[in-house]
């Protein structure tokens, strides 16, 4: 069976490439601000009629609350077969900075035997992934399948998550594939049972009525930059580990480690340049099983232009990610209660809190988990991995919260070479292949246990 799903599966792959190359030439950025919104409703339609030729019926454009389209769509198996609900987005980053492209960002470009382009692994890629395996079945499909493609899953804007809470019998399942995660490397089968939850803050820092002239009040004038910065340095401790007061740090990772060198070249580190943490934390720990804080943004003088002055205002924008376990709101509360407390020389603080994502722990030990896991491993050839996630999927804790039966597995094409949501954006079209085998022998596997 194996084999002959693999024969097929590499004659499909002609067709994969040039489906995704119509797809990502589609620049589906679901921000209407800058963004034409038909260009989001021409990748929808494409989506959608890709999967009404692999068989699937009632399928539909949903607009959700906000404003984005949903696929939708089902396609029945034999009587009393379980239901796999296949997740995916259409939608697709910006492509940033186009002269870091080294080719252009809606063409699909082949190079060094990867393909390039926004989208062609996230998400683009495994939407083909799915079409992939279901051509390479054909009719001998023994699940009933349901499917859902989001478009506006990079924007984080919920509207999803509300249609899933309006209309919850459309997405009920007994399985849930989320191909929207990736491997731990091109060739070694992986899927993600936990993914962190995320909050943020501004905090914006006030001394002065207005800049007042370095050479004569600099020394006791109370300069707003400097307590920013006073403030934003006892979030770390001295070897750079998170040290948010109240925040447990001593979380440990269950499955895969991550090597220290290969975390090195996948984050590009320079050389010389140390890793963050200390003691025996290994880096899936820092990772997937600890809190991190980044400081995304500063609002200050830029150094060009700036002047000879004490700084009267300052703000800095604040993400904070919290492992499975901790509660996003009270992570939240223990920030900002530690940004009061280290405020010097009595500033004046202003602190606007962002959302609270929670994060996602999976339930392993089920019989689709064990399905994948011998369809990894007789793709692959190697033992599956479980991995962490470092951004929130809100539609995982929505669905868990639903249906609190249902086995969901998060899985895909990405990988750190994919340089997801960053110019360069490419697939290894291996992955897509075996991949594509991956999710065929499993649900031939989860019909027929």
């Amino acid at each position: 069976m194996r084999d002959q799903l693999a024969e097929r599966i590499a004659q499909l792959m002609p067709r994969a490439q040039s489906d995704l190359a119509e797809l990502v030439a589609i620049p589906s950025i679901a921000d209407p601000r800058s963004y034409p919104p038909e260009d989001c409703r021409r990748a929808a339609e494409w989506v959608r009629d890709a999967f009404a030729e692999a068989g699937f019926g009632d399928l539909r454009l949903v607009e959700t609350s906000d404003g984005s389209l949903a696929v939708l769509g089902e396609r029945p198996g034999p009587p009393g077969a379980p239901t796999v609900l296949l997740y995916s987005h259409y939608d697709v980053q910006p492509p940033m900075d186009a002269a870091a492209w080294d080719s252009p960002p809606f063409t699909l470009t082949e190079r060094d035997g990867r393909w390039y382009g926004r989208g062609a692994a996230d998400c683009k890629g495994n939407i083909l992934t799915q079409l992939t395996a279901l051509r390479a079945l054909g009719e001998d499909v023994p699940v009933s399948l349901k499917l859902v493609c989001e478009g506006s899953e990079e924007q984080g804007t919920g509207g999803l998550e509300d249609y899933l809470h309006d209309h919850p019998e459309e997405l009920r399942a007994d399985v849930v594939l989320v191909c929207d995660t990736g491997n731990a490397t091109a060739g070694v089968p992986s899927v993600t049972i936990g993914l962190r939850g995320v909050t943020e803050v501004v905090v914006r820092v006030d001394t002065l009525a207005s800049a007042a002239h370095s050479g004569m009040f600099g020394g006791a004038a109370p300069d707003a930059l400097a307590a920013l910065i006073h403030m934003l340095a006892t979030l770390r401790d001295d070897k750079g580990q998170t040290a948010v007061r109240g925040l447990d740090q001593e979380g440990t990772w269950p499955g895969r480690d991550y090597p220290v060198e290969q975390f090195r070249r996948d984050a590009r580190v320079l050389e010389g340049v140390g890793l963050l943490g200390a003691g025996d934390a290994g880096v899936a720990d820092l990772l997937w099983a600890r809190p991190a804080l980044t400081v995304l943004g500063v609002d200050c003088p830029p150094v060009v232009g700036s002047a000879a002055a004490v700084q009267p205002a300052a703000a800095a924008r604040l993400s904070l990610r919290v492992p499975p376990g901790t509660d996003p709101v009270r992570a939240q509360d223990a920030l900002v209660g530690h940004l009061e407390e280290v405020a010097p020389w009595g500033v004046r603080l202003e602190i606007e809190r962002g959302p609270a994502n929670s994060p996602f722990l999976a339930a392993t030990g089920g019989p689709a988990y064990t399905a994948l896991a011998d369809a990894m491993q007789e793709s692959y050839g190697h033992e599956l991995a479980l991995l962490g996630g470092g951004g929130s999927i809100p539609l995982c804790n929505a669905l868990a919260e639903l249906f609190p039966k249902a086995e969901i597995m998060l899985l895909g094409v990405e990988e750190p070479a994919s340089l997801i949501h960053a110019p360069n954006e490419s697939v290894d079209p291996s992955e897509v292949s075996r991949m594509a085998l991956a999710i065929a022998l499993f649900l031939r596997r989860l019909g027929r246990p």
